[in-house]
């Protein structure tokens, strides 16, 4: 009998901890992360008709290069509307990552799983082992992260495998500046899996923070695109702290909000040097998957 297959995966916001989960860390400490899976998706519809002959077909939402996880998202879908009903989104999540990996992928894990499970995470990264804990925040909370945390498309396109090479090898020969900003970035993942878990507004600032000055450590060019547009909201008092999503050096910026009135102002000045505002929800669903006969 004809069917048709058709999977969603979301894409994610990587909160905190970004980095830490590329094995050439984890497979030496910890890993950590948090993600939060948002409403904007790849979706990838399989055919099958009467005969067994198959078309595939998938989109997104977002461009490749945004920094929001689109590609391992992508294969998320691909990889669920493949194999069926008979695996966990974890198992997914694994295989979508490994599937990658094949193709020359030298990232991490945090994409797909943050795609495959949804909602807010917090992913520890140990070796080939993953860990993942749900946080579940009050609605009260959850909107004022919602609220908060603006996401704009800078349209500056990156390649993230570019950007990691030469940290992992600076990591590797013992660079201690290097070493030292990767471990402040572990250490504001746990953070900020406490401040979400105690609903600490403070401890979410405090932990983007320190994102911050982990990613500048790492090589202010990851920030250097976004700066000189932010810079003087910061200086003002309007946004509290801010990061580039993915590895940075192009694609979509977070600014997090002081007051919850400055939303307007902020995201026209924004959008008045040619970023694009991207609203946002949480997905608290992860991998969606349906079949329907023909």
């Amino acid at each position: 009998m004809a069917k048709r297959i058709s999977v969603r995966a979301p894409a994610r916001i990587d909160l905190a901890g970004g980095w830490t989960d590329v094995p050439n860390y984890c497979n030496l400490k910890s890993g950590e992360v948090v993600n939060i899976a948002i409403n904007h998706y790849t979706k990838c519809v399989m055919d099958i008709d009467d005969e067994r002959k198959i078309s595939l077909s998938y989109s997104t939402d977002m461009p490749t290069g945004s920094g929001l996880g689109t590609s391992g998202c992508m294969n998320v879908s691909l990889i669920s509307t493949i194999l069926g009903l008979d695996y966990q989104p974890e198992e997914i999540a694994e295989l979508a990552y490994q599937f990658e990996a094949l193709l020359g992928n030298k990232g991490g894990r945090q994409d797909q799983w943050a795609s495959a499970v949804g909602g807010i995470s917090h992913l520890t990264f140990k070796g080939e082992k993953v860990e993942q804990r749900a946080l579940n925040p009050s609605s009260e909370f959850t909107s004022w992260l919602e609220d908060r945390l603006l996401l704009f498309n800078s349209k500056i396109t990156h390649v993230s495998g570019d950007l990691h090479n030469g940290i992992w090898q600076k990591f590797h020969q013992g660079d201690e500046n290097i070493v030292g900003a990767l471990d402040e970035l572990r250490d504001a993942g746990l953070a900020m899996a406490r401040a979400i878990e105690n609903e600490s507004k403070d401890g979410v600032i405090n932990s983007l923070k320190h994102v911050m000055n982990g990613v500048d450590s790492l090589g202010l060019e990851f920030h250097e695109p976004f700066r000189a547009n932010i810079q003087p909201h910061v200086s003002s008092g309007d946004i509290v702290a801010w990061k580039a999503m993915g590895a940075g050096g192009g694609g979509v910026v977070g600014v997090l909000l002081s007051e919850d009135s400055l939303r307007n102002k902020v995201i026209e000045d924004l959008q008045s040097k040619n970023w694009t505002h991207i609203e946002w929800k949480i997905d608290s669903i992860g991998l969606n998957r349906e079949e329907i006969n023909l």
